[in-house]
């Protein structure tokens, strides 16, 4: 199974989502996160620290792919149109993270039309969302579903205990802090959501 994490803006939690699920995938079977990001943020989380499962460039992972059963890939930001529509051709599963800002939506909506006539199976993934009163989650959910668009029913809180999981280079559940479970559960719940969609 290949997952594609893609977005086309930075600070959406693109690189997080990417390592998480291949933390989860990996208790299914042997994964291999290829870290395509500009910004190597993946092997960097990698090198401080250690992750369950083996972190690669796209060189290294041309050689490693055939030994892995799942393949995740977190893509560089903003890919350009003809890139965006290879990548989701060659993947089982794409997931656009956004945060519920306005101008994350607004950047999601643009990559969704630009992927329009290319046969993927994608859904988007709403991270970082604020805590309750904030309603910022809820309106974002709104405004996508309609726009009849296939969103995760799962959704990634904002915590700060994955920038402590990104310092100490290990994913959220090997982290001791009261909020890491919750953390954790958020991306479990992303990954049944991803495997139980009826096409993988």
């Amino acid at each position: 199974m290949i997952v594609t994490v893609a977005a086309f803006k930075g600070g959406v939690g693109k690189s997080t989502t990417a390592l998480h699920l291949a933390t989860y995938l990996q208790t299914k079977a042997d994964t291999l996160l290829v870290d395509g990001d500009l910004n190597r943020s993946s092997l960097d989380w990698s090198n401080r620290g250690s992750l369950p499962f083996k972190v690669a460039d796209e060189e290294e992972a041309v050689r490693l792919a055939k030994l892995y059963e799942h393949i995740v890939i977190d893509t560089p930001a903003r890919p350009k149109t003809d890139e965006l529509k290879k990548l989701a051709r060659g993947c089982d599963f794409l997931i656009i993270p956004t945060t519920p800002d306005a101008i994350a939506l607004a950047a999601t909506l643009k990559m969704v039309s630009e992927l329009q006539g290319v046969r993927t199976n994608y859904r988007i993934l709403l991270t970082l969302v604020p805590p309750y009163p904030n309603k910022s989650g809820e309106e974002a959910r709104e405004t996508l579903e309609g726009a009849g668009l296939p969103l995760f029913k799962a959704a990634i809180r904002r915590l700060t205990v994955f920038q402590t999981a990104a310092l100490e280079g290990v994913p959220v559940n090997a982290v001791k802090d009261a909020y890491a479970g919750i953390a954790w559960r958020g991306y479990v719940e992303v990954g049944k959501e991803m495997l139980s969609s009826g096409r993988m």
